[in-house]
């Protein structure tokens, strides 16, 4: 090449302009103030206005759709999607299921996230619970003693007692993210073999949790919801020393 030729500027991958027509879809829904629920332009419109074709575009909108950001209704259009956290909790239920193949780094690094979470949020909730929501605290306690004593599995329970817990905070964003990693430690337990009917020291763990609560000793919750979450720490680690042990290269 010839000294006084400069190099020509790098192209953009295909990847690169999917992604950043992305964010101008995101921008355009932001920009015009829709709010979740509300439709959006047809493909046509968005087309013109974001100025590319229609099988790009629509090959961005189907990311979005996956990242929960627009939903597309066959028949009726797109819509900007309801709060949900689903794609969220799909792709940190990979990541940690894929893990449990692996070191379990990332399984355990999920569990210490959820653990974190409630065990330093469950103060708030007890400093703006009523006696209404520590009764359905306790119901949902009962509820999940008397299944056990059935012996029926835990995703037959009802209500969730981590929902309840929190409750008091009034946050939706919190619910659906406690929610997402709800989603993924049943996901975690289903690999590990461990969803199965209630285990009595997990209902004594809920018990443990819930008595404190009542009775507005924040340390002690905290402390009973680190021990809860223990229990699938373990899980993990003896998921995977049984794998080191069987691997074919730890074999005479």
């Amino acid at each position: 090449m010839s000294p006084n030729m400069s190099t020509p500027p790098p192209r953009f991958s295909a990847n690169a302009r999917l992604r950043a027509l992305q964010g101008d879809i995101m921008d355009l829904i932001i920009e015009r103030e829709l709010s979740p629920g509300d439709a959006l332009p047809t493909e046509s419109e968005l087309s013109l206005a974001l100025g590319v074709g229609r099988n790009t575009l629509r090959e961005s909108l189907k990311v979005l759709q996956a990242m929960g950001v627009v939903e597309i209704r066959h028949g009726f259009g797109m819509f900007v999607a309801t709060n949900n956290f689903a794609a969220l909790a799909d792709g940190l239920a990979f990541r940690g299921r894929l893990s449990l193949r692996h070191e379990g780094r990332e399984a355990l690094q999920l569990v210490e996230a959820r653990q974190r979470l409630e065990a330093g949020l469950v103060g708030a909730a007890m400093e703006l619970a009523t006696e209404v929501h520590i009764a359905e605290i306790g119901n949902a306690v009962v509820e999940m003693e008397e299944a056990a004593s059935r012996n029926e599995p835990e995703e037959e329970t009802g209500t969730d007692f981590h929902d309840l817990l929190f409750a008091p905070l009034e946050n939706p964003i919190l619910a659906e993210l406690t929610a997402a990693f709800r989603e993924v430690m049943w996901e975690l337990r289903s690999e590990l073999g461990t969803l199965t009917a209630h285990s009595d020291g997990r209902v004594a763990a809920h018990r443990n949790i819930y008595e404190a609560f009542k009775s507005g000793d924040e340390a002690g919750a905290a402390n009973h919801l680190n021990e809860h979450f223990a229990e699938i720490r373990s899980s993990i680690s003896t998921h995977i020393g049984d794998r080191q042990a069987n691997s074919p290269l730890n074999s005479p």
